[in-house]
């Protein structure tokens, strides 16, 4: 555990006791903090009070009478659509808002690091999809290095629940906008942006507040190296507000759609092949075709944001290139869950909006597509482009008829999983992938993508 700093002997009220509030609340009694916790649900506060923290309703006058701090948990809005009202009545006693991400970086350092001969760094990821594999491929590379390593954020432990860190050690972070839009302190050694499309814009009001909520990983202190996916307007405003010209190496461009230029530092991935240009020059390449767990345009696009982050930490081409030979991907992300009879099992659960599941579709082809569930703003317009290479769709959700008229390929409504399965399953024929790639989000018939994706491995796996 981070035992929080800066806060010993205050009063911290904490909102939210799910996973990153309970953990917020540990780390703040080790730092020498009284939390203070609140959770609507009965069954959060009862498990709170099991370890002995106190439970007052925020919400009451006074509540926040000699609190230092209110930190609150990333599922709660805090500004849009409108704020939450312990959230506004902090505001109105004028405490100060923060959340773990913020605890987390104030906390990080201590004086223990005098004794290190490499002091730790933090590596964090952020961006609309990618995050997850990028980090987990950034923590699998530190390891085959033989770089001591953790992982955490939204992808393994909780930020302030990592072990103290080692001489040399590398944290890597992986951070929603939920995170970074809030967060008060945000001050990593190398910020990696993967790329920008639209998602949670309720919760940002628009793009452009989606857009800044993820840019302040870049604007709070600074990073030492700068990551950027430069395949949107988005991702080329950022680099060239955060570089000092064309040459300025604090800025790392990756793209996994076109070669870059330049006499800067760029890594992009095209026809399969990654490469790595400083000063104008090549330095390193390597061959993606054949990686199996790193398939497609958009893996490539992860791919290189990774090997960007680990070059800004000092891993050699050589060791990266081997490390990517061993990643066997995540579940959920374009994890290959079988193959019968010719036909290959793809399950991509998290490919939540539409942008990523168009890139799932661009990976494959002759498939058999698995989609539909609680679907996002902004249409599926842009399936339709990338759906070249589907041989008819099999539409899941509670709204899957109305889903299904928005495609222009052939849809079957289904409805459950174990229907949609079971039709593409029949229909497949040797040369097919049938790939769950839902372009929606689960909530209409699961609580997360991964249950979602479990019951479609289940429903494969007792079929073949």
């Amino acid at each position: 555990m981070i035992p929080v700093q800066g806060l010993n002997g205050a009063r911290v009220a904490v909102l939210g006791l799910g996973r990153s509030g309970l953990v917020a609340a540990r780390a703040l009694k080790a730092g020498g903090a009284t939390p203070i916790c609140w959770d609507d649900n009965p069954d959060a506060r009862a498990k709170a009070e099991t370890e002995g923290f106190a439970c007052l309703d925020l919400k009451k006058g006074g509540a926040f009478d000699n609190v230092a701090r209110l930190i609150v948990s990333p599922g709660i809005p805090h500004l849009y659509p409108s704020p939450n009202p312990v959230i506004a009545a902090a505001w109105a006693a004028g405490v100060p808002v923060d959340n773990d991400i913020g605890l987390f970086f104030q906390s990080f350092a201590t004086s223990e690091w005098n004794r290190f001969d490499t002091v730790p760094r933090v590596i964090a990821v952020t961006g609309s999809n990618g995050k997850s594999t990028t980090c987990a491929l950034i923590h699998h590379v530190m390891e085959v290095a033989g770089r001591p390593s953790q992982l955490a954020g939204n992808i393994g432990r909780g930020v302030l629940d990592i072990d103290p860190p080692h001489d040399g050690e590398i944290v890597v972070l992986e951070l929603s906008s939920y995170q970074t839009d809030l967060a008060r302190s945000l001050t990593p050694d190398v910020a990696v942006f993967t790329n920008l499309s639209p998602d949670h814009l309720d919760r940002h009001a628009g793009m452009g507040g989606y857009f800044a909520a993820k840019r302040r990983l870049f604007a709070e202190g600074g990073p030492d190296r700068a990551v950027i996916g430069v395949d949107e307007d988005e991702g080329r405003s950022l680099a060239g507000q955060l570089s000092e010209g064309p040459s300025d190496d604090r800025v790392i461009r990756v793209s996994g759609a076109e070669k870059l230029t330049g006499p800067g530092w760029q890594v992009f991935a095209k026809k399969g092949f990654l490469a790595e240009y400083r000063k104008g020059r090549q330095v390193a390449s390597i061959d993606l075709r054949d990686v199996a767990g790193l398939p497609g345009a958009h893996n490539h696009q992860n791919a290189c944001a990774a090997y960007a982050a680990a070059r800004a930490v000092g891993v050699a081409p050589k060791v990266i290139e081997q490390a990517f030979h061993s990643f066997a991907g995540l579940p959920h992300r374009s994890q290959t869950i079988a193959e019968a009879d010719g036909v290959r099992y793809v399950n991509d659960s998290k490919a939540t909006n539409v942008d990523s599941a168009a890139k799932a579709l661009a990976a494959f082809k002759n498939i058999r597509w698995i989609c539909g569930g609680l679907q996002k703003e902004g249409g599926l317009d842009p399936l339709n482009d990338a759906a070249s290479g589907v041989r008819k769709a099999y539409v899941i959700g509670r709204e899957a008829a109305q889903f299904a008229m928005q495609l222009n390929v052939e849809a079957q409504v289904c409805g459950s999983m174990s229907a949609a399965v079971a039709a593409a399953m029949e229909d497949a024929e040797a040369g097919d992938v049938v790939l769950l790639a839902p372009a929606a989000a689960s909530f209409d018939q699961y609580d997360s993508f991964e249950r979602r994706g479990e019951d479609f491995v289940a429903e494969v796996t007792k079929r073949l």
